[in-house]
Formats: structure tokens, sequence, C-alpha cells
């Protein structure tokens, strides 16, 4: 992870500079390289992602983005997948998924890659829980534990067979041991 110091810009600003890769998120008037995903990274977000899209897209209950900027609350960050209720994506007049997020998801999915430092993730998931985000999850691969974030209580630790929460809309059930079962590609 790059942070890129310089004389500080305005979020604005910061969403006319071209895209880098790999992609940057404006925190705290920083900008700050996301690093390179990785196998492990990759596979759980595209399972992740589609796991909760085969149950939430069709009926129109939710979707999944993966990388998908949102900018709110003086930020601009990539969750790995941020999930939208289908009644808060901004479509735009005809219709279609606009290229501008500016909204927090309603729930935020990071998954810790080998060169990110676990607190700035964790910030970026308390920053959405501060603006209206419903749940996070943080995941780490090498522990194999997902740490659970709801607004205004204390993180969950689960680790094994405990069941994840996910938004109430969206009919899903998983272990931590089956997100972490999707490595194994046989």
């Amino acid at each position: 992870m790059t942070t890129t110091r310089f004389q500080r810009i305005t979020l604005e600003q910061f969403l006319k500079l071209p895209e880098t890769k790999p992609k940057s998120e404006y925190i705290n008037g920083e900008i700050i390289q996301k690093p390179m995903p990785k196998g492990r990274h990759s596979r759980l977000q595209g399972k992740l992602g589609g796991t909760i899209n085969e149950v939430a897209e069709k009926p129109k209950i939710a979707y999944a983005f993966p990388e998908l900027r949102c900018s709110f609350g003086g930020w601009s960050i990539i969750s790995d997948v941020a999930v939208f209720e289908w009644n808060r994506i901004p479509f735009d007049l005809n219709g279609e998924v606009p290229d501008d997020f500016a909204l927090h998801p309603d729930w935020t999915i990071e998954i810790l890659s080998p060169d990110q430092k676990p607190n700035k993730v964790i910030g970026n998931i308390l920053h959405c829980l501060e603006h209206g985000c419903k749940l996070g999850w943080f995941l780490d691969p090498d522990d194999r534990s997902i740490l659970i974030f709801l607004p205004k209580q204390q993180p969950q630790l689960l680790l094994a067979g405990d069941s994840l929460p996910m938004l109430e809309t969206v009919e899903l059930q998983l272990t931590v041991s089956e997100v972490f079962a999707w490595l194994k590609m046989d």
C-alpha cells in the first residue's frame, strides 16, 4: 500500500484525477494506493459477490459490486465487495447503473491482502458504519477468521462453523468454514 504525499487536495479534485492501477483511495485528505489483489483475495472476492448476487439480484433485493468506488463522508473508498440494497442503487434516468456512487454501501466486505495494513482496512469499514452502512465483514485468509462489524456494537470474531450475519433482506446462510473452503477449487 502506497501513500502519495503532496499538497492536500479536496475530494472533488481527487475524483477528477485519472484512475491509477492499482486503484487509489482518498482517506483523510491523503491518496492511498490499494495493493494489487492476489489469488486468495481474488477468489474470495469473486465467490462472495457471485454467491450474494445468486440469491439477491433476480428478486431485486440487493446487488454485490466488486471493487466499486464509493465517495461519501469526505472519503472515496473501494470496498472489495460493496453490497447495496436494490432500492438504494442510484440508477440513472435510463434505468442503468451509474458510474459514480456518492453514497455508502449497505454492507461492505474487505479481504485482507498480504501487503495491507489491517487497521487501514478496518478504518474503511468503520467509516462506512459511521455513515449508515448496516454490516461490515473483514476476512483474514491467513487465520481463517471473519471479524463482523455492526453499527454501535463491539466487533465479533467468527471462526470455523460460526454462522455469518447477512443483511436482513438477503436470504443466505454461510459459515466461516464454507467461505474459506472456496479457496480449494477441486
